[in-house]
Formats: C-alpha cells, sequence, structure tokens
C-alpha cells in the first residue's frame, strides 16, 4: 500500500513526491521510503496536479484528492506543531533573562541620575572653604556687577570713584539699539557706551526690573545721559532746569530746540537727569530688600528650571532651588511678610508661605519643624522653621520657591547674601 504526499506551491521550481512503501513479505514496521523528484522548470507551461497524478515509473493511477484526505493532512501539520511547541518549551526561560537582561542598562541610568541628584546631609568640617566662597559669590553676581553702582545709579569705578559721563550737553542726544548678550549687565552696558548712570538706560527703556532683562533682547542707548520729560500744563525751561539740576542751555542744544516755548505732552530730554531713590531701588530689583533664607554655610543641590526627578527621574520643571545643608539648620525669612499658610503637604512636607509686598511670595519646604504661625507677621530674618526632610524628599535641604504674582521665579536673581 502506497500512500503519495503531495506538496505543491505555485511557481517553485521543483515539485517533490514522497513514496513511502511498505514490505510485507518482513516482520519490519520501519518504512522503506523512496523519494521521485518531478522537475518543472520556470519557461514550461505551470505544472499542475494532473501532470504528476500518475507515477513515472509504475503508471498507477493514484488515488484523487479527497476532503477526508485534507482534513488528514491538516490534523497531521497540528500534530506536527504541537510536536514542536513541546519540544521548544524546555527554552521558555530565555525569554524573561533577555528581557531582564535588557532592563539592566535602563535601571541603571536611572539609579545614577538618582544619586546625581539626591541632596544629601552635608557635612562642612572638611569643605574646601575655596568651594564656598565661589558658591556664595554667585548669590551676589547677577544682574549688577558687585560694587558697580551708587545708591543714586552713578557708576562708580574699582577705586571707588564715581564715574561722570565727558560727553558734552552741547550735541543734540542721538540714539542707537543694542542687543544684548550673554555676560552683559546694566552697568556693563552703560560703561560700554560712556554713560555714567544706569538710570539712562531704564528710563529709556522703560525697565521695572533689570534682573529681567534677557539675551537677545534690543535696548535703545541715548548717546548722553538723562531721561525724557513729558511737559505738563505750567512747565517751562526754567522751571525743568531747576528741578533736575540742569542748564537752560544745555536742554535747548541736546534738544535742538531754538525757542523756550514749551507745548503740553511734548517730550524733552533732560540731560543729566536720573531717576529718584525709590524708583531706581524698584528698578534694580529689591536688591537691598532680600536675604538668602539660610545664613549658615549650604550647597545648592538643585536649580531653578528643568531637572531630573531626583526620585524618578522624569523630567520635570523646578519651581525654586534646594540649599542642602545639616537638618536642624535655621531657616529665615527672605523678606518681610505676613504668613499665609503653614502646615502639612505630602510634596513639601512641612511648609510656610509668605506674603510680600509687590506681589511676592516666598515658599519654604521639606523642614522639620515649623516656627510660626498663619497670620503672624514675620520680619526679614526671622526664623520660620528648621531644615529637614519632610515630604517628598532625598535629603536633607531646604526647598525655596519666590512667587511673583503667583508665577514662580528664580529665587537667585532676587536674593542677595
Amino acid at each position: 500500500m502506497e500512500n503519495i504526499l503531495i506538496t505543491h506551491f505555485k511557481n517553485v521550481d521543483i515539485i517533490c513526491m514522497e513514496i513511502i512503501s511498505y514490505n510485507y513479505n518482513t516482520y519490519s514496521t520501519a518504512p522503506e521510503k523512496k523519494t521521485f523528484k518531478f522537475t518543472k522548470f520556470r519557461n514550461s507551461p505551470e505544472l499542475t496536479y494532473d501532470d504528476i497524478l500518475f507515477d513515472s515509473y509504475s503508471k498507477k493511477e493514484r488515488e484523487p484528492v479527497t476532503l477526508k484526505g485534507i482534513f488528514d493532512n491538516i490534523k497531521a501539520m497540528l500534530a506536527y506543531a504541537k510536536h514542536m511547541f513541546i519540544a521548544s518549551a524546555r527554552y521558555w526561560w530565555l525569554i524573561p533573562a533577555v528581557a531582564v537582561i535588557s532592563s539592566v542598562p535602563f535601571f541603571l541610568s536611572k539609579i545614577l541620575n538618582m544619586m546625581e541628584s539626591k541632596a544629601p546631609v552635608v557635612s562642612f568640617e572638611n569643605t574646601d572653604s575655596q568651594l564656598l566662597d565661589y558658591l556664595d559669590s554667585l548669590m551676589s553676581d547677577f544682574a549688577l556687577e558687585s560694587q558697580s553702582v551708587d545708591e543714586n545709579g552713578t557708576l562708580i569705578s574699582e577705586s571707588g570713584a564715581a564715574l561722570f559721563n565727558s560727553k558734552s550737553f552741547k550735541d543734540t542726544v542721538s540714539f542707537q539699539t543694542y542687543v544684548v548678550k550673554n555676560g552683559d549687565t546694566i552697568s556693563g552696558i552703560a560703561k560700554k557706551f560712556g554713560l555714567s548712570n544706569i538710570s539712562t538706560l531704564i528710563a529709556a527703556n522703560n525697565i521695572s526690573n533689570v534682573r529681567n532683562i534677557v539675551v537677545g533682547q534690543k535696548l535703545t542707548i541715548p548717546s548722553i545721559d538723562g531721561m525724557y520729560y513729558k511737559v505738563a500744563a505750567g512747565d517751562n525751561i526754567a522751571s525743568l532746569a531747576s528741578k533736575y539740576g540742569a542748564r537752560v542751555e544745555d536742554i535747548l542744544d541736546v534738544n535742538d530746540l531754538t525757542s523756550d516755548k514749551l507745548l503740553v505732552g511734548q517730550n524733552i530730554y533732560i540731560p543729566g537727569a536720573r531717576m529718584d531713590a525709590s524708583s531706581l531701588k524698584k528698578a534694580m530689583g529689591d536688591v537691598a530688600k532680600w536675604i538668602c533664607p539660610i545664613t549658615a554655610k549650604y550647597v545648592i543641590s538643585s536649580y531653578f528650571g528643568p531637572r531630573k526627578d531626583p526620585i524618578s527621574g522624569i523630567s520635570s520643571n523646578h519651581k525654586g532651588i534646594d540649599l542642602a545643608c545639616p537638618k536642624g539648620t535655621s531657616v529665615k525669612a527672605a523678606m518681610k511678610g505676613t504668613v499665609a499658610a503653614a502646615g502639612w503637604s505630602n510634596l513639601y512636607g512641612n511648609y510656610v508661605i509668605l506674603n510680600h509686598e509687590d506681589g511676592y511670595q516666598t515658599l519654604y519646604g521639606h523642614m522639620s519643624k515649623i516656627s510660626v504661625k498663619r497670620g503672624q507677621v514675620i520680619n526679614q530674618g526671622s526664623q520660620v522653621g528648621l531644615v529637614g526632610s519632610t515630604g517628598y524628599s532625598t535629603g536633607n535641604h531646604l526647598h525655596f520657591t519666590v512667587y511673583k504674582n503667583g508665577t514662580p521665579v528664580d529665587p537667585l536673581k532676587l536674593i542677595k547674601k
């Protein structure tokens, strides 16, 4: 009895027919296999079942393909698939092993990022004093060079002498545009263009806070020190000269006026004029009014702005600065204010929020102890709590945030140690 297993694929060069013969004259049950190959070339007509229904040796017609035969073939294929699955099951452990090995670099990088961002307990006994001095200097050198201007906004030299504009007030005032570059300061720009008072640039550009000047910003630069003044009813050249300490002739010259008659609403440039002390102080960002909330030694473990979360490793926007220092270090009010909130949150642990003038608020978080109560008026430098590691924290430090009209701002642009 001979069974025929026919495998036929369209456009295949060789069709194999396997004929399995059983010898009834022996007791052996092992089949004797004979394989015959029928070749159909690509250039010949398409091979059909009829071409191979007759063996080239026996010429005996084979049994036609039936539905039962098809089902038998399907069962055979399923049995073979089952056998292969069972045979390969012994290697199931390879899949989780490969997954674990592949994930090692990912989790290792997360652990390293967390370790780099961690705010540990800091011991200052063996800390390099030069490093601490450098960190302290960063706190004082922001929009203004250290000791570069006096309280009236006048530039001073390295020797401490006031600088004065040598340009003549006889020439008509002119203006040019300057684009702020990285590292520029308001005092440095004024000095670069031969001006002697930062009021000139602040007034000419309506700058509300010199610390908000950014790289790429365009500034109008007057050729001489002074300020514009809008003429009001009753004003005249003589009264303006007396008010700002200028000469009548200089006002006429720098404005290229041929008459001392003024019109209400007319803009007059007053040479040598400067902002009053109160307005100048406010434009300088209240530098003198802010102090660092940690007066002991500390290290800034995380700055304001984008960073990777120290615990999850996910990129986030840090809304304040982290000042790492030993547990129990006193936390001071950066500016006089009223306690708006004092309590606990899962994020900041023990925290305090102070309301200040001009729309400012400050937040002090992760403290081990709160020293104030809601509604209490706190003077600048008074204790609001003690440093700790409560809430969502990786180590002892103070989280310090400054808000301006509800929007977080970089505290390092305000505090001055």
